[in-house]
């Protein structure tokens, strides 16, 4: 077994390390795997109290074990410190109980699946936004992080503000410019918060005798929604992951190929974490013939294409923000047939000839039968409508990358991030009278990636783009997965810019694509701007709260 990870090589990154009191790391080490590292696991919890730990953590500034003390352990109704007490003394004999046995369905089956029936739940703290993207790129995992919506990033974490110093900048002459370029943003995010909340107050007064933590909340929000274009991508998140050893295993094989040092050594963390709760499914990953090959294969692929991409023609044509490149003429004639499927005992090509001899308006109606009468956005047709995919080209701010990049069903790809396709500037700013200070903050950063770029490489350049930069990225996902994406991201309290291209993808689906009846069914779709969208969610839940609140 590895060391844990108290005992690794020093880190090349400063992470901020969180003061405990005895008495406080005595609980703690009971249910992490440590107490001092950023990177940890869970054990010994309740799945139900795993789930409610990463879902309050995506809206607080607390790091997971301090939230652990202040709002779960101390909670009579979860029983913590009584399953604390009935812990003592035997957790290494479980996991050495539990290693025993998926070791002799290893070498019974040999079949990679096992390693599907093992989980763990790891904590990952102050990550870059461009390591969150890393981790956050297989499917077949639950991730839940940080929101840029609900949190102000103008408090500072252990005496700085909350970014990553790469170890390629710090070790070069470009750190001093670094760190003064990115605490300017960070300066600019803190003075301009209270000038945007004051704005959309002004602009959306509450109603009378409003005025309360929903309101405020909204208003927040609203202000967050514009201001996040200020964080770099070098902005320090929260991410907690839910995932099978094999997925891991994946995950991690990809991270030690990677050309950044903070996601290499994020991994080696990692797996010292992971080991101490499912080691039997990642013994692979450093072993020379298995897993340092693998990971030698990925970076050798990434090299290859860098050198072929460098010799492509440009510069980029231009394009709009929401580009249909590719989508299927027959494709509701397909549909209609893949939703008769599953009721009729004809073979599959036999039904599409019969759904290309009817009418456009039969068509329609079979699809409509198929939608059904949905009572609201969750209730969603079946897998006949994955028989038909459109593929979009988008050019968005990094931002509503972030946001949509979530959606992992889909086949998602991105491009490096970058200066070239220039930044946006929200209304709500200009509208503040604060356009020249974000122009100002952009170019300064803009600035400062060419310099990084030009001495340390794009790799590492990415670091100090702000998210209101443009990045280029396709989706590419059946009408099934639009239906999701498509309602989930118009609703009122999304952010604006995701709203307005997810309803651009729904109206080319519609008119390009001229799947009309396949965009009727998505009923749910909304593009009319609610002012504060967040409003009328945060009331409901604040009527919910005063139902716990009386026991109702």
């Amino acid at each position: 077994m590895p060391p844990p990870a108290s005992d690794l090589t020093p880190s090349p990154i400063d992470y901020h390390r969180e003061e405990f009191t005895p008495e406080e790391s005595a609980v703690l080490s009971r249910f992490f795997t440590n107490t001092t590292e950023p990177v940890f696991a869970l054990v010994n919890l309740p799945e139900v109290v795993k789930g409610a730990l990463f879902a309050r953590y995506s809206r607080t500034t607390s790091s997971l074990r301090r939230l652990f003390l202040d709002e779960f352990y101390a909670a009579p109704e979860l029983g913590m410190a009584n399953l604390a007490a009935a812990l003592e003394g035997d957790q290494a004999v479980r996991l050495q109980r539990a290693e025993a046995l998926y070791d002799r369905i290893f070498g019974e089956y040999g079949d990679d699946s096992v390693a599907q029936l093992g989980s763990a739940h790891l904590a990952c703290e102050q990550a870059s936004n461009l390591l969150t993207k890393v981790l956050e790129r297989g499917r077949l995992a639950s991730y839940l992080e940080q929101s840029t919506r609900y949190l102000r990033f103008d408090r500072p974490l252990g005496g700085r503000y909350r970014y990553v110093l790469p170890p390629e900048v710090a070790a070069s002459a470009l750190a001093t410019d670094y760190r003064r370029t990115l605490d300017a943003l960070f300066t600019t995010y803190s003075g301009l918060v209270q000038r945007l909340e004051d704005h959309y107050r002004r602009r959306y007064p509450p109603d009378a005798g409003e005025g309360g933590a929903a309101y405020r909340s909204s208003l927040r929000a609203r202000a967050c929604d514009d201001l996040r274009g200020l964080l770099p991508a070098a902005t320090l998140s929260h991410l907690g992951i839910h995932a099978s050893g094999q997925a891991y295993e994946a995950l991690l094989l990809r991270m030690r190929a990677h050309p950044l040092a903070e996601v290499r050594d994020y991994a080696a963390r990692m797996l010292a974490e992971l080991r101490l709760v499912i080691p039997a499914f990642l013994r692979r990953v450093d072993r020379a013939d298995r897993g340092v090959a693998w990971s030698r294969y990925l970076a050798d692929i990434a090299g290859r294409m860098e050198q072929v991409a460098a010799q492509l023609p440009g510069p980029a044509e231009p394009r709009p923000e929401v580009t249909l490149v590719e989508w299927d003429p027959e494709g509701e004639a397909k549909v209609a047939a893949a939703v008769l499927y599953p009721y009729a005992g004809l073979p599959d090509d036999q039904l599409l000839r019969h759904a290309r001899s009817l009418s456009p308006g039969e068509i329609a109606r079979l699809i409509a039968a198929a939608a059904g009468e949905r009572g609201n956005r969750r209730h969603k047709p079946g897998r006949g409508m994955e028989r038909v995919s459109y593929r979009f080209d988008l050019l968005c701010d990094y931002g509503i990358f972030r946001d949509l990049q979530r959606h992992r069903l889909l086949t998602i790809d991105w491009q490096r991030l970058g200066t070239a396709h220039g930044f946006v500037t929200p209304d709500g700013v200009e509208e503040a009278g604060a356009g020249a200070e974000w122009r100002r903050a952009m170019e300064e950063a803009g600035a400062l990636h060419a310099r990084l770029a030009g001495s340390l490489g794009p790799q590492v350049a990415q670091y100090a783009v702000p998210f209101a930069y443009r990045v280029r990225f396709y989706l590419h996902l059946n009408a099934r997965e639009a239906f999701h994406l498509l309602e989930l991201r118009t609703q009122p309290g999304g952010h604006a810019g995701y709203r307005r291209v997810c309803a651009e993808m729904h109206r080319l689906i519609e008119e390009q694509a001229g799947h009309r009846a396949i965009s009727a069914a998505m009923s749910f779709v909304q593009s009319a701007d609610e002012g504060l969208g967040r409003l009328p969610g945060e009331r409901r839940a604040a009527v919910r709260r005063g139902r716990a609140v009386r026991g109702d």
